[in-house]
């Protein structure tokens, strides 16, 4: 039997959780550095997952099956594609920046002995969060990922109502009911999303009599299934909404803001960079492979809802005063762009949206990143509180600037590339869908040079007097993700390489043939 590499990739950071949180309580700083081991070798695994996947193979590759829950034809079966090998290795990746950016966030607070925060928790919670994505990223039973869907928001839950933003303006009592709020907020949000995608699991297995994708593709293939169209929308929509919860797309986007406000921020980059992509990731494995027809009938709808999100997402972020929170609206303008890209079923849109995924998790997680060491350093999440930074930690203002390009997708810089391929994919299908999505990069222009004119530009004020520049253990996490950004903005082949192959796949299950150019014949 080979060696089951999906399973290994997931169960090593899984072990480490439990071998991080049984640290004796005074070995924090042991902690640290083993919750630090086992995301490194988590990503060593991810890199030979990548190493040994090859593009032009099957669909599915490295693949375990094995029976779970025999009687009712459950099966813990695993398999990954382009799309989800390449956000698996994205998890992978920044999993040990998020543990070095937050290598003090869990730490006792001296000052207040009865704020005591368990450092092994903390680290331990991040670690189980990253098996469970990896596993719902590679996991080709339905019932099997919707126990992982639901799973990943108890880690979550804590992460975000037990390790609060210190930066808070308000007194203790106050940051304390915030941080629950935005906790209960959360998870309320997503388990109802959860409880209607179970319906619509069940619902599948009644109709199919299996909840494996192979099995309800082969016989879609031979003709053997038959499914009504109107019991095909009703499972999509059950599915979709739990998707468009945890994406999040508008109207059921209102609990990001909230968590990744009062979350530390590590946790705000795990819950945009990393948790929210299972999301969009889901759209377009089952959904769209599950549910072709509804996916074409419900297109129209969703094009208009993506449109929403990235203009209203984007000019809420153009008012927002809070750091955090505005790049919380930012990214559900983001999300938007994605969900776009995915149902103008055109494959310049899907690959662009599969970019989209990976370039928007590492421009986020460098600038909310840099946003957090900034926000410590001067103790507030208020622009008005900032000014003249670039003067006294220039490092800090320049790696801030070039995470607030990347997001604003300037060329040369990854997510550029991503933003434009998905645009290309919408004006080819839609072309007043494409043409109202731009209005999006003009605001995202607004906000984000806006935000460095007034934190890092101008005179300095006398709180910002004497800040500290980026340190060794900070510029460790920073240099890395701008790297990556230049890198694949220059040079993305290695990504559409893999994603490209997927992409195809996902086309055909839905039928859909790109739009072919109109070219006035010459005269």
């Amino acid at each position: 039997m080979s060696f089951p590499l999906l399973t290994a990739t997931a169960a090593l950071p899984a072990i480490g959780a439990v071998a991080t949180a049984a640290v004796p309580a005074a070995r924090r700083t042991a902690a640290k550095w083993l919750a630090l081991a086992f995301s490194l070798g988590t990503l060593v695994l991810a890199g030979i997952a990548l190493a040994r996947f090859e593009p032009g193979g099957s669909r599915y590759q490295l693949t375990e099956s094995h029976a779970w829950i025999k009687d009712f034809g459950v099966r813990y079966e695993l398999g990954v594609d382009g799309i989800g090998l390449v956000l698996m290795a994205l998890t992978a990746l920044l999993i040990p920046f998020v543990i070095l950016a937050g290598w003090h966030d869990a730490d006792p607070l001296e000052t207040n002995s009865s704020r005591w925060r368990p450092t092994q928790g903390f680290f331990a919670l991040i670690l189980m969060v990253e098996a469970m994505v990896v596993l719902s990223f590679v996991a080709t039973d339905v019932f099997l990922f919707y126990i992982l869907f639901e799973a990943m928001l108890i880690p979550m839950y804590f992460l975000i109502g037990g390790f609060g933003d210190r930066a808070h303006s308000g007194t203790d009592e106050n940051a304390a009911a915030q941080r629950s709020y935005a906790a209960v907020k959360f998870l309320l949000y997503n388990l109802v999303g959860g409880l209607i995608m179970l319906a619509a699991v069940i619902g599948l297995y009644v109709v199919t009599g299996t909840f494996s994708l192979s099995e309800i593709a082969a016989a879609r293939a031979d003709g053997s299934l038959s499914m009504a169209t109107s019991t095909e929308r009703w499972l999509f929509l059950g599915f979709f909404f739990a998707f468009a919860v945890k994406a999040p797309l508008w109207p059921l986007h209102t609990w990001l803001p909230n968590a990744m406000g009062e979350a530390t921020t590590p946790v705000a980059v795990l819950i945009t960079a990393v948790v929210d992509k299972v999301g969009t990731f889901a759209m377009l494995r089952f959904c769209l492979q599950l549910f072709p027809e509804a996916s074409k009938w419900a297109t129209p709808v969703i094009l208009v809802l993506a449109l929403i999100s990235i203009v209203y997402g984007a000019l809420l972020a153009v008012g927002q005063r809070d750091i955090k929170r505005l790049i919380a609206y930012a990214s559900i303008s983001h999300f938007g762009f994605i969900i776009l890209g995915i149902f103008a079923m055109t494959s310049q849109g899907q690959s662009g949206a599969t970019l989209y995924m990976v370039n928007h998790g590492i421009s986020t997680a460098a600038l909310m990143l840099v946003a957090g060491f900034l926000i410590t350093r001067r103790g507030s999440r208020l622009i008005a509180d900032y000014g003249g930074v670039q003067k006294v930690a220039p490092v800090l203002a320049g790696t801030f600037l070039i995470g607030g390009l990347a997001t604003l997708s300037l060329p040369g810089l990854a997510p550029f590339v991503s933003e434009f391929l998905v645009l290309v994919g919408a004006f080819a299908a839609y072309p007043a869908v494409g043409i109202i999505a731009t209005t999006g990069i003009v605001l995202a222009a607004l906000y984000v040079l806006v935000l460095y004119q007034r934190t890092m530009t101008g005179p300095v004020k006398a709180e910002v007097q004497g800040m500290a520049d980026l340190k060794a253990r900070e510029l460790v996490v920073v240099v890395p993700l701008i790297a990556l950004l230049i890198f694949l903005g220059v040079y993305p082949k290695p990504l559409t390489e893999i994603v490209n192959p997927a992409v195809q796949h996902t086309m055909s299950d839905v039928q859909k043939k790109d739009p072919q150019p109109e070219v006035e014949a010459a005269k």
